[in-house]
């Protein structure tokens, strides 16, 4: 009896996050999943949450390394980079003895899993290269005195992943004009797969009011906290309202983890905020249900920088999901994901905020009209549906042919503003 053959096998490697908490990589793995392809996926392990080296979610394969302490200084991140890529590396060979895959997808930062990719290339392994961060500017937004030397560095990384990969995908069309312009990637191989809420992990609960703590208001930050994510400033913003203007009806709730998680601890209690804020630390899906269902905003205090008005921030178009009105700083894709969803401040104080998060929540009106047009655009334009099916296209196509479709016929509709 003829043995039956088995699905095209994708390798999906991330190492800035853990798996199945880096939302973007869940959702692509999980897409793959329910369209026939078996998929792994090399992650690092998360403190305390993925403690299992090798684990099953989903169906989906998961291979987890134990990754460098890093001290936040530019030293630490590179020699944590070159000892994770050995780690990452020496799973992806074993898996491919194992497992033979045809598809090795890197999710940058860092971009330096080209080498892998060229190491595997002879065997008829396709790179697909999805950058969802430029690294340039990630460097840049998160030392206030970046290198020279080291941007160089970065940028030739960038172009070398942009020259190994077979396929490269990027989260946004700011994005994609921007490595247009400074790789040598043609625009019928560099994609736009926009990242989407994920309505199967994250649906919407019955209100909870002990999470308000007897307040009227809560108001919620969910992401990572590090130097450059400006969550102290929401911090400054509910030390006025409290303490300032005597709003004793909000509750601020910051859901996430990073570097900055025992400063801003104890920023709040030096602020004398400790009955007014929670902060979670770590979260799943099912306590950002609970949350965003029972809050009244969403929050995305991330100040300007080049990589900043590039993004399009996820928990952006989270919140609106749950029809939470969004304050944020006025950022080119912050505008474009949210549109009417959003109250754009001009300045990235906490008075600004302050200002702003006070006007919306003495405005229910306001809030009403901002929380039907998120909702429509999570499940309209913005829906992860549109940019599944192009994503499934793309890697097909290097199963098949090992070139992807042209993007001038698989590109979603464009985000209306």
């Amino acid at each position: 009896m003829r043995a039956m053959p088995r699905a095209p096998h994708v390798l999906l490697v991330v190492e800035n996050c853990s798996f199945p908490s880096d939302r973007r990589v869940w959702l692509e793995a999980s897409t793959l999943r329910s369209n026939g392809f078996d998929v792994t996926v090399i992650s690092p392990r998360a403190e305390k949450v993925d403690t299992a080296a090798h684990d099953v979610v989903d169906d989906i394969e998961v291979h987890r390394f134990r990754p460098p302490r890093e001290t936040g200084t530019a030293m630490s991140y590179a020699v944590g980079y070159v000892v994770a890529w050995l780690k990452v590396a020496r799973l992806a060979l074993r898996i491919y003895r194992r497992h033979p895959y045809q598809v090795l997808q890197a999710c940058n930062p860092p971009d330096t899993y080209f080498v892998l990719a060229a190491l595997l290339r002879p065997f008829g392994v396709r790179f697909l290269y999805d950058e969802h961060d430029p690294a340039p500017e990630v460097y840049a937004a998160r030392f206030s005195r970046p290198r020279r030397a080291v941007v160089s560095m970065l940028r030739l990384l960038e172009r070398g992943s942009h020259r190994q990969a077979d396929h490269v995908l990027t989260v946004n069309d700011s994005c994609r004009e921007l490595l247009l312009s400074r790789t040598s990637t043609p625009a019928d191989h560099l994609t736009v797969v926009r990242s989407g809420a994920d309505f199967q992990r994250l649906q919407r609960v019955p209100v909870e009011p002990a999470l308000k703590r007897g307040r009227r208001f809560l108001c919620c930050y969910l992401g990572e906290m590090g130097p450059q994510d400006g969550v102290e400033v929401l911090l400054g913003a509910a030390d006025i309202l409290v303490h300032h203007r005597g709003r004793d009806d909000i509750q601020l709730a910051l859901l996430g983890f990073g570097e900055q998680l025992p400063a801003l601890r104890a920023m709040t209690s030096d602020l004398g905020l400790d009955e007014h804020v929670t902060l979670t630390g770590r979260v799943g899906s099912d306590t950002i249900s609970r949350y965003f269902s029972s809050a009244d905003l969403g929050l995305q205090p991330d100040p300007y920088s080049p990589l900043a008005d590039l993004c399009s921030m996820l928990k952006t178009i989270e919140y609106m999901a749950f029809g939470l009105p969004v304050v944020a700083v006025d950022l080119r894709e912050t505008r474009r994901t949210a549109a009417g969803a959003a109250h754009f401040v001009a300045g990235t104080g906490p008075d600004a905020f302050a200002d702003a998060i006070e006007a919306l929540l003495d405005d229910e009106d306001t809030r009403r009209r901002m929380s039907a047009v998120g909702e429509a655009r999570t499940r309209g334009p913005l829906a992860w549906s549109h940019a599944a099916e192009v994503y499934v296209d793309v890697v097909r196509g290097l199963v098949a042919n090992g070139a992807a479709p042209a993007t001038t016929t698989a590109r979603p509709r464009p985000v209306s503003p």
